[in-house]
């Protein structure tokens, strides 16, 4: 009986918590066993007032699947800490109501290789939401991905995807942009931007658009083929 019980207690899948839709504090709202890692303010619905966003982190390691390439088909169970991005939007009554709770697509610290914690920070600019990722060994990467709150969805307007050698400098960096529908790809090294590398623009063929509220991890998007974000 002893070990029917332990077996299932190992099983037990990991439940996030739900957030609270309203509240006018809301990092003294959080679940308790979670903390505020990051946080930043700024207006992304464009009535003046100055909206929160949060990340959370679990205080403790919990077993959990996290997708590579594919989210479909390819699940590793990792060991490591959850985390969960929350945006919420602040009204003239200093009230903060939930706009969206996100539990995938935030890397977790474990996922940034040799160079430790990936999340390199949140930035609110002009009424976007810009979420910054790093990592890798000695061939490295960044991730920038940018936010728009439009006709009530939390759109992916742009994005960034770097990949470069420490050394030798040797760097892919794709620049998306799903509003023009344009990629431009940039080969060459990273030490000599702008002077020797070169540059070539395309059309984006793609099909919906990602929002936060359908966005898995970082690296599931097979945007156009070969190409993930």
């Amino acid at each position: 009986m002893l070990l029917s019980v332990a077996n299932f207690s190992f099983a037990q899948k990991f439940n996030f918590p739900r957030l609270i839709t309203q509240t006018t504090k809301p990092i003294q709202s959080i679940p308790k066993n979670w903390k505020v890692i990051d946080s930043v303010q700024g207006d992304l619905n464009k009535d003046n007032q100055k909206d929160l966003v949060l990340i959370l982190e679990h205080n403790t390691a919990v077993n959990e699947d996290r997708a590579y390439g594919n989210y479909e088909i390819e699940l590793i169970t990792e060991t490591q800490k959850p985390r969960i991005l929350a945006i919420y939007f602040k009204d003239t009554n200093n009230r903060y109501r939930l706009a969206v709770q996100n539990n995938d697509f935030v890397l977790r610290s474990e996922e940034g290789g040799k160079m430790g914690d990936p999340l390199k920070g949140l930035r609110i600019d002009s009424g976007k939401l810009t979420l910054s990722f790093e990592g890798g060994n000695d061939w490295r990467w960044k991730l920038n991905y940018e936010f728009e709150y439009l006709q009530k969805q939390w759109n992916l307007v742009t994005a960034n995807n770097v990949y470069y050698h420490k050394d030798s400098g040797e760097m892919v960096d794709k620049q998306y942009d799903f509003v023009d529908r344009t990629i431009k790809t940039v080969v060459g090294s990273i030490f000599k931007r702008n002077i020797a590398n070169d540059t070539d623009e395309d059309i984006l063929v793609f099909g919906s658009t990602r929002t936060l509220n359908d966005f898995k991890k970082p690296w599931t998007w097979e945007v156009t083929k070969d190409n993930y974000l």
